[in-house]
């Protein structure tokens, strides 16, 4: 988006860094209000495809476009402000394909951003996200990586979910590394992100949470809450029942409340797991998906061939 000045030296990058591979290079307009769209048009090879949204809907949207409309057996996400470097891309396909991972993401070792407001938070969010979601990459903000294209495919990115790529490729099983890359400093253009990228990364933290340890089986989250807050409240209303035999006036009491509160709230809790378990077969029947992914299918020889 608005990236009218970094369009020729990109090019001129990847041209350089990918001259020895079969490659297509697809450049995602996100709404963009300047010369963008024209430069690239210019600009523009037989390796080159252009998709242009018709309005801004975010990075994480781009992104889905971008891998939707890829051929290759890899795919590779790549910044447009030239802050990553395209000649890291080579060594990254050769640790990709010599170690057989799914996965190969960059860490920005020597990060040339502001201390404060991009570096401090983004250090920060990386150890929260490492620590809840067990999926131990060191920079979960570098946009350039290296996929194996039925992990692209497959991840399905929606909202803003572009930051956790790699837990939604670990959802897959991929097998994901990452190396040190380079990182320069933005000289053409403005940043598009802020401090108010913070409460969207926590929102987002939680999806993932749920996605990874609940979607397959959303009533053993809301179960055992429904269960404890139903007990809890059976329990409470049984000893103001005792209470009330025994002559006591119950009425007004906080605790009334609370008992009948915790009541509801689990028998809530309970009917939202098993609506979120008919939802999830609604999803998978309906799309003819399956509940997993496999990677091979082998099949032996006749004993004769292998006698043979």
């Amino acid at each position: 988006m608005n990236e009218e000045d970094n369009i020729s030296p990109l090019l001129k990058s990847i041209r350089s860094s990918l001259q020895n591979y079969s490659y297509e290079v697809l450049l995602v307009d996100d709404g963009s209000t300047d010369r963008t769209v024209s430069v690239i048009k210019e600009l523009a090879d037989e390796h080159v495809k252009l998709i242009i949204f018709q309005k801004n809907y975010g990075q994480t949207t781009a992104m889905q476009a971008g891998i939707d409309h890829a051929q290759g057996d890899y795919i590779i996400t790549l910044d447009g402000d030239l802050q990553n470097d395209p000649s890291d891309i080579p060594m990254m396909l050769e640790k990709l394909e010599a170690e057989d991972w799914d996965v190969v993401a960059g860490n920005r070792k020597n990060r040339k951003d502001g201390m404060f407001l991009r570096k401090v938070p983004s250090k920060i969010a990386n150890w929260i996200i490492r620590t809840l979601t067990d999926v131990h990459i060191q920079d979960y903000g570098c946009t350039l990586r290296i996929y194996k294209s039925h992990i692209a495919k497959g991840m399905e990115l929606y909202g803003e979910l572009h930051r956790f790529i790699p837990v939604l490729a670990k959802l897959q099983g991929a097998k994901i590394t990452q190396v040190d890359v380079k990182h320069h400093p933005r000289i053409h253009g403005t940043s598009k992100y802020g401090l108010n990228r913070t409460f969207k990364v926590l929102s987002d933290l939680i999806l993932m949470i749920f996605l990874q340890k609940y979607f397959r089986r959303p009533i053993h989250l809301f179960g055992p809450i429904g269960l404890i807050t139903l007990g809890a409240g059976v329990l409470i209303n049984l000893y103001l029942l005792m209470l009330k035999i025994f002559g006591e006036d119950i009425w007004g009491r906080p605790l009334l409340l609370v008992g009948i509160t915790f009541v509801l709230a689990g028998i809530q809790f309970l009917v939202f797991g098993i609506i979120a378990e008919l939802m999830l077969r609604i999803y998978y029947q309906s799309q003819n998906k399956k509940t997993y992914n496999v990677k091979e299918v082998f099949i032996g020889k006749a004993q004769s061939e292998v006698s043979a």
